[in-house]
């Protein structure tokens, strides 16, 4: 293995590991984009997923950073050949996430971070449960997920609405994460989210450089 992560002390020799992919979901307003973007500004070692798509590019979104923008005959190809570890149709779009470039991380030892749904989160841990460590992130209260979501400048009453009453039903998925985490304060939960992927590097199974760590320990 290559490009191993050891996240012991720097006096201390590396022990090569297996990336992980870290899944965090939530209601539309619960918080989840806030701290996907402070794990990713104060953690190196792991990297967001992109996303293949149908659509067209939005004005300065980069192909391969923002999205893998492929045509409807070649998404569906892929989907064919299992290329995509989840996907779905969202209105007339194909969205997916490959899974030859997450599992070459893994493998790296990089971990990755999805910002998918609970029905995106049921598929990767159908194709990939191993290597999975999902996150589900709740609002304090539903007046405080209100509140957010009426903050947003962005979004009509119309829109909030809807929002509001899709949210029990993703709720409703929390049994199905391995964490849960209620958002009240953003910095504990970035607080929280990193003990989890702290945590969740050390075990023994993604530690795969750990048999041979410990064989040179005995044998010296």
């Amino acid at each position: 293995m290559t490009d191993a992560v050891s996240f012991a002390p720097a006096n201390l020799p590396a022990v090569d590991r297996r990336g992980l992919m870290l899944v965090l979901s939530s209601p539309s307003g619960a918080g989840k984009t806030t701290l996907c973007r402070a794990l990713l500004a104060q953690d190196s070692h792991i990297a967001m997923s992109v996303s293949a798509t149908t659509r067209a590019p939005r004005p300065g979104e980069v192909d391969g950073k923002d999205y893998h923008f492929v045509a409807v005959p070649r998404f569906e190809e892929m989907v064919a050949a299992g290329a995509f570890l989840e996907h779905a149709r969202v209105f007339d779009n194909y969205y997916g996430t490959p899974r030859a470039p997450v599992e070459a991380a893994l493998a790296a030892g990089r971990d990755v971070l999805f910002d998918i749904d609970w029905q995106g989160t049921q598929q990767v841990a159908q194709n990939a449960r191993a290597d999975l460590v999902s996150v589900f992130i709740l609002p304090p209260s539903v007046e405080e997920l209100g509140r957010r979501l009426t903050t947003r400048a962005s979004d009509s009453a119309e829109v909030v609405a809807a929002r509001m009453a899709k949210a029990g039903d993703e709720m409703s998925h929390w049994r199905e994460y391995d964490y849960i985490v209620v958002n009240s304060e953003v910095d504990r939960s970035v607080a929280a989210v990193t003990a989890i992927l702290a945590a969740e590097r050390l075990k023994r199974d993604r530690q795969v450089g750990m048999h041979d760590f410990v064989a040179r320990l005995r044998g010296a």
